[in-house]
């Protein structure tokens, strides 16, 4: 590498005759001229070597560029053929064993051949001598060239051009025009290719006009760059003036009395704090605020963070509340009026407006409701709030994975905003709102923090009273806001979200319960959606019944809601056509189940393909989801094999247990029962291959036989313990050859002696069972508190056993 700004000031060393070889010292960023010391880095791997060889001779070496940087010299084609011979006049060795070397060209020379690459390389060259001037130019103009290129040099330093007076002195000195083009190429910026055709030319007068031509690029670009550099210069003066300015004009007008704006607009700051009555320690922030403000320049980018960040101070509802309405009849009377059912719901929220009535200081509850979609948890909340005369804010928590979301950004960053719980605050325009937190079984966490950690101090009636945002600075209150959850599963929530809230659960609707939801709400609320009248469209008991049993299987309303709302959709056609489907003059429409049944299309789920036949080995479970209660087909079967267990469809680990905890018992069961019980087929098997074997025993059915047990629909998983029961009936089934009553569902977990352990969502799964038309239903005999809580319809509907 070479430094730039080479000295031409040293003198000449005369050399009688070029030697015909010498050694090759490859450059890979630098283009030295002749006349011109430069200081270079030596290349370690193939330079030293070079050096070496000619400090051992008479220092002299042949300085070429690469023509590839990247690449190593292995022939003529990798180096340029025009270089310059050089002698090294100095040698410094570095602490790190790098090696720099002080040179100076001597003349141009051409590298025609490689005698050798390794371990340095070493050419012949022959000397290139300058040609004889152009015969064309006059000796008046050659010396107008040589002064015009001086006065160029001397422009570019005084426009900034980093090259010493002692370069300048040598170029007035010279009077050689391509000695003079030599020296001014070498403190040039040039880049290597541009470097190498000014070496190339050998004729004075062409190079010294390429010099002068590149020279004359240099200074259009300096003089760009003063330009530039003196119209910064000019605006940050201006606005310094205008700072300068616009202070005195502040001091002139508060001298004649009139506030300026920034003086009104720091006062509005202040009466909004008073009026809303903001903590000594949110006015003492406010102030500090304020203090940067009247500090900072008007038009910088600060001022604008501090009037966003003193706005958002000052309209938050600080001490600013609602009346609580704590009229208990009325409280009951909305709830009734919106929500069919929720008995828990409504007992909790009278029972609130109770304490409340009677010790009004009294922290609100956090609740959380859990529950299947579409069973009403966010409109609850909306409810809640009309019940008890409170604003109302929903922050859905869904795919929130940023702790600032919760927590807020700090003022140091770009576009930095309150956390989403001072942003609701702030929308609700109280300080005891209802909140509701929207799905909070689905918050995440990734590199930016985890927020359900931000949401422990939400939550937390010791801490909440205290929230502090990371925008905000200074500690709000949240004691006073009444919050609600909602998730679906229990599972995913933290357990510290479960010790700070007080979870209730919502189940599905019976079906009495969804004919009565529709004909109260969804039906009204669907004709006016697509702008049908009572008299368009009439929706009989029978109708909706079809709807539900035939179309919906779900805990909630929201795809019974669809269908009615398809329903009236294609009556809407009719209406805004003036006429009936059929061509005839418009009437009222009344949906009974074969309106229903043509309009929808074929049924979505018919109660036949879940309940064919009874058959041998195919027992029916019942299994909770997110969504509500399922029906769940286990079958098994003995194949002739060894012994050997089979579980298909997607089961669980928890799953795979039950099923081996039940076979375990059924072989347990089996060896107790007398010959005749099981299926003479599987007797008689078993019979002919203990005699054949000479054996005794009737104990090998198990050890002759593989069993298989299989889930259907092997696309959805399925996991949970309270199979073990079904699992272990189907077996039986198969081992007695007797088969299972279609219309019997059970659930349960079953211990290896036979015990049958309590299941949870017992409700969820007596709803399903009687949607799909079961009449007995299994049941675990400790969940005999659980069949308390069920609708009395419900209970009325299935013959419910416990074992």
């Amino acid at each position: 590498m070479a430094e730039k700004g080479g000295d031409a000031s040293a003198p000449v060393l005369e050399l009688p005759a070029l030697p015909d070889v010498l050694p090759v010292l490859p450059l890979s960023d630098a283009v030295v001229f002749p006349f011109v010391i430069v200081p270079l880095s030596v290349d370690p791997e193939r330079g030293v070597a070079a050096v070496e060889k000619a400090l051992a001779g008479d220092r002299l070496v042949m300085l070429a560029a690469r023509r590839n940087p990247q690449v190593d010299e292995r022939s003529l084609d990798d180096l340029e053929p025009i270089g310059t011979a050089g002698s090294i006049m100095r040698l410094l060795k570095m602490p790190d064993g790098r090696m720099r070397i002080l040179v100076q060209g001597l003349v141009r020379a051409e590298l025609t051949s490689l005698s050798q690459v390794d371990p340095f390389a070493r050419g012949r060259v022959r000397r290139l001598d300058p040609t004889p001037p152009d015969p064309s130019v006059s000796p008046l103009e050659l010396e107008a060239m040589v002064r015009n290129l001086r006065d160029n040099l001397e422009a570019a330093v005084g426009l900034g051009k980093g090259i010493s007076n002692d370069i300048l002195g040598v170029a007035v000195a010279i009077d050689d025009p391509g000695r003079l083009a030599d020296l001014v190429a070498s403190n040039l910026e040039l880049d290597l290719k541009t470097a190498q055709s000014v070496l190339e030319l050998t004729e004075p007068v062409a190079r010294l006009r390429r010099v002068d031509e590149l020279l004359r690029r240099e200074l259009d670009v300096l003089r760009t760059q003063h330009l530039i550099s003196a119209q910064a210069q000019d605006e940050i003066d201006g606005s310094q003036r205008e700072y300068f300015l616009r202070q005195q004009l502040r001091a002139i007008r508060r001298e004649l009395g009139d506030e300026d704006e920034l003086s009104e607009e720091i006062e509005g700051y202040r009466q909004t704090a008073r009026e809303r009555g903001m903590p000594d320690d949110a006015v003492e922030e406010m102030e500090k605020q304020i203090r940067r403000l009247e500090r900072s320049h008007p038009e910088s980018g600060e001022t604008s963070i501090l009037r966003a960040s003193l706005d958002w101070l000052t309209d938050l509802p600080w001490g600013l509340c609602s009346e609580d309405d704590l009229d208990l009849a009325r409280a009951r009377r909305i709830l009734d009026e919106e929500h069919h059912g929720l008995k828990q719901v409504k007992k909790r929220i009278t029972e609130f407006l109770a304490v409340r009535s009677l010790k009004p200081d009294t922290r609100g509850p956090i609740l959380c409701f859990v529950g299947p979609p579409g069973v009403g948890k966010t409109s609850l909340g909306r409810s809640i709030a009309r019940t008890l005369g409170r604003n109302f804010v929903r922050l859905s928590l869904g795919g929130v994975r940023d702790e600032a979301e919760i927590r807020g950004h700090r003022r140091t960053y770009v576009g930095a905003l309150p956390g989403r719980i001072v942003q609701g605050l702030q929308q609700a325009g109280t300080s005891n709102p209802v909140f509701m937190l929207d799905e909070i079984d689905k918050l995440g966490a990734d590199h930016r923090g985890d927020p359900s950690a931000a949401m422990l101090e939400v939550l937390d009636p010791e801490q909440n009273s205290s929230f502090r945002d990371h925008y905000l600075g200074v500690a709000y209150d949240l004691s006073k806001v009444l919050f609600i959850a909602t998730a679906n599963l229990l599972d995913p929530i933290q357990p510290a979200f479960l010790d700070r809230m007080e979870i209730i659960g919502l189940s599905g609707y019976t079906v009495e319960e969804k004919l009565a939801i529709a004909r109260r709400h969804l039906v009204p609320k669907q004709r006016e959606a697509n702008g049908l009248s009572a008299d368009d469209l009439i929706f009989t008991d029978g109708g909706l019944r079809k709807i539900v049993t035939g179309y919906t299987r779900e805990a909630g309303l929201r795809g019974f809601e669809r269908e009615i709302a398809a329903v009236c959709r294609q009556r809407a056609v009719a209406v805004a056509e003036r006429r009936d489907d059929d061509g005839s003059p418009l009437r009222p429409l009344r949906v009974d189940a074969r309106r229903a049944a043509r309009v929808l299309g074929p049924e979505k789920h018919a109660l036949e393909e879940l309940l064919a036949t009874h058959r041998v080995g195919v027992a029916t479970g019942l299994a909770w989801t997110a969504a509500g209660g399922d029906l769940m087909r286990i079958e098994a079967v003995l194949v002739p094999g060894r012994g050997r267990l089979r579980l298909t469809g997607r089961l669980g680990e928890v799953m795979r247990e039950s099923a081996q905890a039940a076979l375990s018992f059924v072989r347990g069961w089996a060896a107790r029962q007398p010959a005749d019980v099981l299926a003479p087929e599987l007797r008689t098997s078993a019979e002919d291959a203990a005699q054949r074997e000479g054996r005794v025993g009737d104990d090998d059915l198990f050890a002759r036989h593989d069993v298989h047990i299989h889930a259907p629909a092997g696309a959805i998983p399925k996991d949970g313990p309270s199979a073990g029961i079904t699992i272990a009936t189907a077996l039986v089934s198969v081992l007695c050859n007797r088969p299972v009553d279609r219309e019997v569902a059970m659930t349960g977990e079953i211990t290896l002696r036979g015990d049958i352990l309590p299941i949870g969502g017992l409700k969820e799964k007596a709803l399903a069972a009687r949607a799909a038309g079961i009449r007995t239903m299994i049941v675990p005999k400790l969940n005999a508190r659980d069949l308390e809580e069920l609708p009395r319809t419900l209970r009325r509907a299935l013959d419910i056993h416990r074992l």
